[in-house]
């Protein structure tokens, strides 16, 4: 059932997407970075069996967060997209710290949340270093590369720019991620499974998001897409 649900979730999620830049033009790819960004990070924290491996929650709605910076970079160019990342860092900068604030709190003795916030957001230092670590340098990354293969490429193979970049940089953000956070934690092979297990699944979700990319294109250049003014004017 996992295999099933995990694809239905992959389709929602793109669908969903495509829908945010629809109705609400880049803006919702910004609110779509923003929500992508503090819910990976939550769903992290379950593990699950998938295809045979042992892997973490989170996967499909971060590499997602990467198909909205793309999308940022093919219509409305690198200022954008990178407005898309710093967005994102600073919201989850603010959510790590609000929610520490918030387990500092001592509980009523008829609470029944506090055990649960306290396991999901009480992250360690170090988890949360290579939380932000991994994100500024992928997302960064993604960014870079999506116009460097832009310009490289005059234009053409939308489908190259948009797989390549994401497909190095989310190896970059597993890299980085699972060194800094568990290094010295587990042995070497189980660092290695995790890796590439994470990898994987993160591959298939950016070949899986091609489409959007183009139709994301098509109706940005039909004009279909809102834009700030046409949201004051109404």
């Amino acid at each position: 059932m996992n295999e099933i649900i995990w694809f239905s979730m992959l389709i929602f999620c793109l669908i969903s997407i495509l829908a945010c830049y629809r109705l609400f033009g880049k803006q919702g790819l910004y609110a779509w970075t923003v929500m992508c960004v503090i819910l990976a990070n939550i769903q992290v924290m379950k593990l699950i069996s998938l295809f045979g491996m042992t892997a973490t929650l989170g996967n499909i709605l971060y590499g997602t967060s990467f198909l909205a910076t793309d999308i940022l970079s093919e219509n409305h160019g690198k200022k954008d997209a990178n407005l898309a990342v710093h967005i994102g860092f600073f919201m989850l900068l603010m959510m790590v710290v609000v929610m520490k604030f918030a387990i500092l709190f001592i509980p009523n003795p008829h609470d029944m949340a506090h055990e649960a916030l306290s396991k999901i957001f009480g992250l360690t230092p170090r988890v949360a270093g290579a939380s932000f670590c991994a994100y500024a340098s992928s997302q960064y990354h993604d960014v870079w590369m999506f116009h460097l293969l832009k310009d490289k490429t005059h234009d053409k193979h939308l489908w190259l720019r948009n797989n390549v970049s994401t497909m190095v940089s989310q190896a970059i953000d597993t890299g980085i991620f699972v060194g800094v956070a568990f290094y010295g934690m587990y042995p070497t092979n189980v660092l290695l499974s995790l890796f590439l297990s994470t990898y994987v699944i993160k591959w298939i979700v950016a070949l899986g998001d091609t489409w959007c990319v183009y139709l994301a294109r098509k109706w940005f250049r039909e004009g279909k897409i809102r834009t700030e003014a046409e949201y004051i004017v109404r």
